[in-house]
């Protein structure tokens, strides 16, 4: 199904202007559960375009728009920023700064494209309205908070989402990635992995530097473990699992004289297989206490901070719309890819009243770029440099996605 020529000729119209949307984002992103500018903007924006809204789970957007018989179909767009310290260079920069949890004041960027991901959904939903002789049914955008803490779609969903929206039949999502701008990647089955976070706090004995015998140093018993898990991968996961640990974070002490009471360190991990990473935590719960034992330590504390569920694309909803991405931008602008091994809350929408999704990936760089090497998402100097181009694929596969099952 090739959309309409008024919807791409209308794209082409407005894409100076949707670039300096998107440039008017990127400035100001907010961190997760906080983006309330953000949220405000976009119900605004919704509502002049004759979307019926209202704020859900903290400070995600749902807007509505009937038009006629059909089915309801829903297109989730993501909204938060990560506290990052923007490096790009760009004169549309991010120097906004927020505060996390636990008080700290940090710099905040849209290091992932969540910028990207707002302006597609706000085109998207003016072009549907713009154009309601095409498609026939009911449409509703989901702009969620919170994706990189996965709390966003959770909340939304304990905020009574679908109670208070039409319920679809199935929904649809997009990420942008350093890829060619134009081109989009689908996988079929298994998308994006689960992950798990875990705070483990190492309890010690406090002791002066000079005199380590009176200590229990959970500096080295933290290296310890840090360790030991890598062997979680490495020596009780079979090669043909994928299973990925991350140990990114290390805090201990204040002065380097003073053996401290306690470390902190944070697990992050990622797995595809609900038995793989059942026996990977059980590994991990089992190696921190028992280290703990081996240095006559007290028992450290292990804190789940959050988990992200499977990123499963229905085989029978995603392969008709691979069908429908060729016949739009072409054979060659179409790959079907394995599953990655980054993570995503989008399935939660779905999952949770038994509907199907597809998720998929659209470029956001130049050519020359990608072969020259460009930043991943989460990178300081992460940027698309053809953000027309990406912009432009992105709404262009949005509108694929709904107007294939709302045409009239």
């Amino acid at each position: 199904m090739a959309l309409a020529a008024a919807l791409t000729q209308d794209l082409d119209a407005n894409l100076e202007t949707l670039v300096e949307l998107y440039q008017d984002f990127h400035r100001a992103p907010e961190l997760s559960m906080q983006e309330h500018r953000t949220a405000e903007r976009i119900s605004a924006l919704m509502q002049e375009r004759g979307y019926e809204t209202f704020i859900c789970g903290g400070t995600g957007v749902v807007a509505t728009l009937a038009n006629g018989d059909g089915p309801v179909i829903a297109y989730r767009a993501d909204t938060d920023g990560l506290p990052i310290e923007e490096d790009t260079g760009a004169d549309y920069a991010s120097t906004a700064r927020g505060t996390l949890a636990d008080g700290t004041d940090v710099p905040v960027m849209h290091g992932c494209g969540h910028d990207t991901h707002i302006t597609v959904g706000l085109e998207t939903a003016r072009l549907l309205a713009d154009h309601r002789d095409l498609w026939s049914g009911t449409v509703v955008f989901l702009f969620q908070p919170g994706e990189e803490t996965s709390a966003g779609a959770a909340a939304m969903l304990e905020d009574g989402l679908w109670d208070r929206a039409p319920r679809p039949s199935a929904v649809f999502g997009q990420h942008v990635w350093p890829a060619r701008a134009g081109t989009i990647a689908v996988s079929v089955g298994t998308a994006m992995a689960m992950a798990d976070s875990l705070e483990v706090t190492v309890r010690g004995r406090q002791a002066h530097g000079s005199q380590p015998e009176n200590s229990i140093d959970p500096v080295v018993l933290g290296a310890y473990m840090v360790t030991r898990l890598q062997t979680v991968v490495s020596r009780e996961t079979s090669a043909r699992d994928m299973l990925v640990l991350t140990i990114a974070t290390f805090h201990a002490g204040l002065k380097e004289n003073i053996i401290p009471d306690k470390a902190v360190f944070t697990i992050n991990m990622r797995s595809f297989d609900e038995d793989v990473r059942a026996k990977a935590l059980a590994a991990i719960e089992r190696i921190i206490h028992a280290e703990a034992a081996a240095a006559g330590a007290p028992e450290p504390e292990i804190r789940k901070m959050y988990d992200f569920p499977r990123c499963y694309n229905d085989p029978d909803l995603t392969r008709p719309l691979l069908d429908a991405f060729r016949e739009e931008l072409g054979e060659d602008a179409v790959v079907e890819s394995d599953a990655v091994t980054g993570s995503e809350d989008v399935g939660r929408f779905g999952d949770a009243i038994g509907v199907p999704y597809t998720y998929w990936f659209f470029g956001g760089h130049k050519a020359e770029s990608i072969e020259a090497g460009v930043p991943g998402n989460h990178s300081p100097m992460f940027l698309p440099d053809d953000p027309a181009t990406a912009l432009r694929t992105g709404t262009r596969a949005a509108l694929t996605a709904l107007v294939s099952h709302l045409q009239k």
